[in-house]
């Protein structure tokens, strides 16, 4: 049987001086999916959680061994699941969402708590760390984006999926190519890029300002991240936006 996700899971992983990512799954929004938190520590000392994944006691520990988390970051309308859980054990963190999503029913139901909305400026608690730019499309979707400088590390959620067929269950792999969301040419699943094109000026905007930040590595939520020539590979899946 296949095996979407990339253990050892709910662990904590190095990629550069000051960042680790965490992987889980296997199940994503009802869909056998792999998905992925981004984890950095911050000047101050603090723990910034980028789309945080299903809770874990031992991970907890381990995140907390680097510093305390002191934000939770939901950074699009879709990856805000885990977020409660988090604020239970972490009553102290500040969760910060991306635009829009706090009108969503689902989230206001699930009783969420959002305390500080995203925008394409920084806020001061990280601004010396990461900087940030959102990519706007249309039905209220946003995504928002950071670039974690001392790294040269770009951090995305779904703007990128990048799943490896042989990893996918047999059923899946035909749909996940036709939607252009397979390796080695992954993208946006083609109706994200349907979203984002009723924007698409302001989306081709923010996507040249991402390419032009020059990444050596970009991190996203989904499937095989880009862990070397992140420029290229950005400006290759997001062709269908700046072209």
């Amino acid at each position: 049987m296949s095996d979407p996700t990339y253990p050892p899971l709910d662990r904590l992983k190095p990629v550069a001086f000051g960042l680790w990512i965490v992987d889980s799954g296997p199940i994503h929004a009802g869909l056998p999916l792999p998905v992925r938190m981004t984890v950095v520590r911050l000047a101050d000392g603090g723990v910034w959680l980028h789309s945080p994944t299903r809770y874990d006691a031992r991970l907890h520990r381990e995140i907390e061994a680097l510093g305390p988390i002191r934000h939770l970051v939901a950074p699009n309308v879709g990856h805000w699941t885990y977020l409660k859980e988090w604020q239970r054990h972490c009553p102290q963190a500040l969760t910060w969402a991306a635009p829009n999503l706090r009108e969503r029913r689902q989230v206001r139901q699930a009783g969420v708590r959002l305390d500080r909305d995203l925008g394409d400026a920084a806020p001061p608690e990280w601004a010396d760390d990461l900087s940030q730019i959102v990519v706007p499309g249309g039905f209220g979707f946003r995504e928002v984006a950071f670039f974690h400088a001392a790294s040269a590390t770009l951090i995305l959620t779904d703007l990128v999926l990048n799943l490896e067929p042989e990893k996918l269950p047999p059923l899946m792999r035909p749909l996940l190519r036709i939607a252009g969301a397979t390796a080695p040419d992954g993208r946006a699943p083609i109706y994200l890029r349907l979203v984002v094109r009723l924007r698409k000026r302001d989306a081709a905007r923010a996507a040249a300002q991402l390419v032009a930040l020059s990444p050596e590595r970009v991190v996203f939520s989904h499937g095989a991240w880009f862990d070397r020539n992140g420029t290229a590979e950005l400006r290759r899946s997001l062709r269908w936006l700046l072209d």
